[in-house]
Formats: structure tokens, C-alpha cells, sequence
């Protein structure tokens, strides 16, 4: 019995339902115009951090973190998977997607941290600052 026309066949229908779930309507995602708005103000305080970025095993300033960032952004966007600051921040920001490996930020002195811990206490921060502020 010849098994491989079987597990072509598998694969083929493996890949049609993958790809019918990725681009279907329910995992399509627009950010508001909140979610935008917070998300540039991430890439802008990672930038004016003056902190280091690493990915990939080296050390990266925090200008071309940004760009690294928004450059990933930016694919993620016109597949309709971020919708939210937190989606940009898991999806985009968190590791490498092509080894896996966790971003760190390291600011001055202090020990790097997970890149998902520094942008989630600047969101954070962001927040709790409109919250504050009259309006």
C-alpha cells in the first residue's frame, strides 16, 4: 500500500483549513484608532528610551528596536492580526519570530528585562496617565 499520495493529501487539506482560519473575517483585525494611537506611543517611548534592545543574541539601540518593531508592525497589519496594543505587543514584540528567542530591553544600569514586561509597564503607565488627566 503506497502511504505517500495519503499523506500528501493530509497535508494539502492541513494546509486549506490553516489558511481558510488565518484569513477568515474572525481573525481579521483592525486597531482603533485608541489602539493606534497607543501603539505609535510604545514605538515612540521605546525610542526615546535610550535603552538597548536584544534580539537575536545582539544588542540593538533603542532607534533601530523601533524600527525593527514597526517593520513587524506593519506585516502584521495588512494580515489584519493586530487589533490592540496587547496584540502588538505579543504578536510583534515579544520574540524573534524566526528563532524564537525573547526580546530583552536594558535600560542604563539596570538588569534587561523581557521586551513583553517593559512595553506592558509603559501601556500600563500610558493608561493610568489618560486616566489621570482631565478631559
Amino acid at each position: 500500500m503506497n502511504r505517500k499520495p495519503k499523506l500528501i493529501s493530509l497535508i494539502l487539506n492541513a494546509l486549506l483549513i490553516a489558511t481558510i482560519l488565518f484569513v477568515s473575517p474572525a481573525h481579521s483585525a483592525t486597531p482603533s484608532p485608541v489602539a493606534r494611537d497607543e501603539i505609535a506611543s510604545l514605538l515612540m517611548r521605546l525610542k526615546a528610551s535610550g535603552c538597548q534592545f536584544k534580539r537575536n543574541g545582539a544588542w540593538h539601540s533603542a532607534d533601530e528596536a523601533q524600527v525593527h518593531l514597526q517593520r513587524k508592525l506593519d506585516y502584521l497589519q495588512k494580515r489584519g492580526a493586530v487589533a490592540t496594543a496587547e496584540q502588538f505587543i505579543e504578536r510583534a514584540a515579544t520574540k524573534s519570530s524566526v528563532t524564537g528567542q525573547a526580546y530583552l530591553v536594558k535600560c542604563g544600569g539596570k538588569l534587561p528585562v523581557p521586551s513583553a514586561e517593559w512595553l506592558a509597564f509603559q501601556l500600563q503607565v500610558m493608561r493610568a496617565a489618560q486616566t489621570d488627566s482631565p478631559r
